[in-house]
């Protein structure tokens, strides 16, 4: 119980602090992000525009420059303008330009910048902005103008500008002429940008932390009870396997990720089950298989030593009898366990498989007569594809199929082989009309030492044909199958094999 206590405190702890480690870094990101954001981006516009708005109204003077007698020299004129000018941009620490409009565009007349030359074309680009103060001030047919311009190597500019009516025809010879105040467009500093951090923003965002904190340690409970339950189920079902008990299933509920890991335990589980009884079984069928002919042996070795034996030769021949049957039983074992280590080498030849079904078949015709068998085997109209493999192991395969029809067949029963194309390659199917296998024995037919006939005696196999057969014939990239409709009902033998390339 401690142990589960601490495990449901362990996780809580290691989600909660996930969760917060990925709350603050969220809220650290989107901090740095918006400073990033906020002090890279240009100011707004209005307070530049409104200050040169009250700029412009300073612009009153050419009003009196307006005054001065038309007698004088128009170059005398303008000189005096441009010096005062000049005095007004210098001492409000603004550019002052006169633009006149064009059918080519904005020309410029005068800059107190020394930037553009006379006669230049400037790009202006407009505002909606409107200054009430300086609307009121503004003679009677004077518009005021705000916007921005682009100067080569000078960045971007804002403008505030006045469109007057002058009363001297010699001080301007067109109605069309502005005289614009400009400033460059200025940009929000590091510092600002962290004030209206600090002051607008920083306050909303630890409200927000503070918020998913609260949510996190909640989430955090009820995340860690679905997640914890299922893994405490699969703990203690581990714990219980590893005491022996393969018979323990998870429930399959939860979350996806949850539920595969429920399916894949219940599989292992259903494996390792599985496993051990065939290890058990197989540890009683060797052991068995190993002791009745040793035990053979040494009495009838005995009963020639003692001279008990009726007919010391035939005690010799079950000698030699079973101890032949020792001998395959070591060279099969030894065989399948290189076949199941892939150390066992194989030719690879191009095989008329139909041919040689027939060889393997017509070998045995006269194991069918003796015990008074129909054997039949069934060849194709059409010649078929050659396999790619080994001749020796092939034939072996099939030896041991049709031996093992004919051998479980009763006298006047028949057995068939055929040969034909199916999924892409080749396949041959041994049918016999023999004592067939039970359901539940068909799932291991193919395990080592494993025999349906449980009769013991000298003429029993080994139980290990067609393990070695179903190795063979997955070596050979293939596969082998066995179908029965049950007792007294026959069984059939299907080996597929791929097409040579």
């Amino acid at each position: 119980m401690l142990k589960k206590l601490r495990f449901n405190f362990n996780l809580r702890l290691r989600l909660l602090t996930s969760y917060l480690l990925l709350l603050m870094v969220t809220i650290g990101v989107i901090a740095s992000a918006l400073i990033v954001l906020i002090g890279n981006r240009a100011a707004p516009p209005e307070p530049t525009y409104a200050r040169l708005a009250a700029l412009t109204q300073g612009l009153n003077y050419l009003d009196t420059i307006a005054d001065i007698p038309s007698d004088r020299n128009l170059r005398f004129l303008q000189s005096q303008v441009r010096e005062l000018l000049d005095a007004f941009a210098e001492t409000r620490n603004v550019r002052v330009l006169n633009v006149r409009l064009s059918a080519e565009g904005p020309r410029v007349l005068y800059d107190s910048a020394r930037h553009f030359r006379q006669g230049e074309l400037v790009q202006l680009r407009g505002d909606n902005y409107r200054n009430e103060k300086l609307e009121h001030i503004l003679a009677r047919g004077s518009e005021q103008f705000f916007g921005s311009f682009l100067e080569q190597g000078g960045g971007e500019w804002l403008y505030g500008g006045v469109m007057f009516r002058p009363r001297s025809r010699q001080l301007s010879p067109a109605f069309e002429e502005l005289w614009i105040l400009a400033e460059p467009r200025p940009t929000v500093s590091l510092q600002e940008t962290l004030a209206v951090f600090g002051a607008a923003l920083a306050p909303p965002l630890l409200q927000a932390g503070l918020v998913g904190i609260a949510v996190a340690i909640v989430l955090a409970a009820l995340i860690s009870r679905t997640i914890a339950t299922p893994l405490q189920r699969v703990a203690k079902a581990a714990k219980a396997m590893a005491g022996g008990d393969y018979s323990t299933q998870v429930p399959v509920s939860g979350a996806p990720e949850l539920r595969w890991l429920a399916q894949s335990f219940n599989q292992m589980t259903a494996e390792v089950s599985a496993a051990n009884i065939a290890q058990r079984d197989f540890l009683s069928n060797v052991s068995h298989d190993l002791k009745t002919p040793l035990t053979s042996i040494q009495g009838y070795a005995q009963a020639i030593v003692d001279g008990a034996a009726a007919d010391s030769t035939e005690a010799a021949e079950i000698i030699y009898e079973e101890a032949s049957r020792l001998n395959r039983m070591v060279v099969e074992l030894t065989d399948l366990e290189r076949l199941q280590a892939g150390k066992l080498s194989m030719k690879r030849d191009a095989i008329d498989l139909a041919q040689l079904t027939e060889a393997v078949s017509q070998s045995l015709q006269v194991v069918a007569d003796t015990q008074r068998l129909s054997l039949e085997i069934s060849q194709p109209a059409q010649p078929l594809p050659l396999v790619s493999g080994d001749g020796d192991r092939l034939a072996q395969v099939l030896m041991n199929l049709i031996s093992n029809a004919l051998k479980f067949t009763p006298a006047g029963g028949r057995v068939t082989v055929a040969v034909a194309e199916a999924g892409g390659g080749l396949q041959v199917v041994v049918r016999d009309t023999g004592i067939g296998i039970a359901q539940g024995d068909l799932p291991r037919v193919f395990e080592r030492f494993y025999q349906v006939e449980k009769s013991r005696g000298p003429q029993r196999g080994t139980g290990l044909g067609l393990a070695i057969a179903q190795e063979i014939v997955e070596a050979h990239g293939g596969g082998i199958t066995v179908e029965s409709a049950g007792l007294g009902r026959g069984t059939s033998f299907s080996v597929w094999l791929p097409i040579a390339k």
